[in-house]
């Protein structure tokens, strides 16, 4: 029996499509999933479809399981959860979270999956991967029981900081973004906010993820003497100018990057990717944080649904992407 599934491509920048894929049989450590949703991020999944991947980036920025290459055709994303039709006793029939890109159905090693916890939604469970970027940055950051910390960007990234840091006992965190509309998500997440001219200085840590020149500038400026930026944006293919040679060597500032692609220093000697994973899907039990989910469409819709969420036309942090099982798991029957 051949498999078939639809997947979202990338043709060339600014132009997407739904092609038909044809699915190799699962081996015995492998999973057939069907996918139940999956997310896009306006952060790099939209610098993707925009083109704006430099060339001396194209192997740092590949996802797991991309096929193709920059600047397009390219099957590119990393938000996806669905249930296993096929695999090991212990995956079927399970919810599972994958950085695998929009597709219908598709086959994975059983490594590449973490079961979703039961407590956690399967549509809530398409942030894992931001999480993961946000667990991974605060293994970084390394904030202290009292720290004032400021989140500067509220995107799906620097939301998701903020929503852990609102845990931390003691920890007094703000939210700043220049869409004054982020401050209902700030509110559901527990955090203050403000917009860049009126945030709080004397900040021990800021993290920055707005991926703007201003905003890191301002980030620095938020700084108590002897502080750190920790950094999260990325850029793409864009220049970024930093005053650094007004107040940042006489207060002794301190600015560091974080990226998900390997795990942080200061647990690499104790956790691995996996573990990361099952740790950010555990964080997910928390309901604020569909918050961070600010619309849906379906799979169908993704070729003129990315060319708007690319240029802010549609706000969003993530939008989710529903899927229908429209029966392409066997050969015979019809695909769109």
């Amino acid at each position: 029996m051949t498999r078939r599934a639809r997947a979202f491509w990338l043709e060339a920048p600014g132009a997407g499509a739904i092609r038909e894929e044809e699915l190799p049989a699962p081996g015995p450590d492998d999973v057939l999933v069907r996918t139940l949703f999956s997310g896009v991020s306006r952060g790099t999944e939209t610098l993707v479809f925009g083109g704006r991947v430099p060339p001396n980036q194209y192997a740092a920025m590949r996802a797991p399981f991309q096929q193709g290459d920059f600047p397009g055709p390219v099957k590119y994303g990393y938000l996806n959860v669905g249930v296993v039709e096929e695999g090991p006793e212990p995956l079927a029939g399970r919810t599972v979270f994958c950085l695998y890109p929009h597709q219908t159905r598709y086959v994975v090693p059983a490594a590449a999956v973490t079961p979703v916890p039961p407590s956690v939604p399967a549509g809530r469970a398409v942030l894992a991967g931001t999480v993961e970027t946000a667990v991974n940055a605060l293994w970084d950051a390394a904030p202290l029981i009292g720290d004032r910390v400021t989140v500067v960007g509220g995107g799906m990234v620097g939301c998701s900081v903020a929503a852990l840091l609102a845990r931390f006992p003691g920890v007094r965190v703000e939210l700043v973004d220049v869409d004054p509309g982020r401050a209902g998500v700030a509110e559901a997440l527990g955090v203050g906010f403000a917009s860049p001219g009126d945030a709080l200085g004397g900040r021990d840590l800021v993290v920055h993820a707005s991926a703007t020149e201003a905003g890191l500038a301002r980030s620095l400026e938020l700084l108590r003497p002897d502080g750190t930026v920790v950094e999260l944006s990325w850029y793409g293919d864009r220049r970024v100018a930093l005053p650094l040679g007004e107040a940042f060597h006489s207060r002794r500032l301190t600015l560091r990057g974080s990226q998900v692609g390997t795990v942080s220093p200061a647990r690499a000697a104790t956790r691995g990717y996996g573990d990361r994973m099952a740790l950010a899907l555990e964080l997910l039990a928390d309901p604020a944080l569909d918050a961070l989910v600010t619309g849906e469409s379906a799979f169908a819709e993704l070729p003129d649904l990315m060319p708007p969420l690319a240029s802010g036309a549609v706000p969003a942090l993530c939008h989710r992407i529903r899927y229908e099982d429209d029966g392409t798991a066997a050969a015979g029957h019809g695909v769109a």
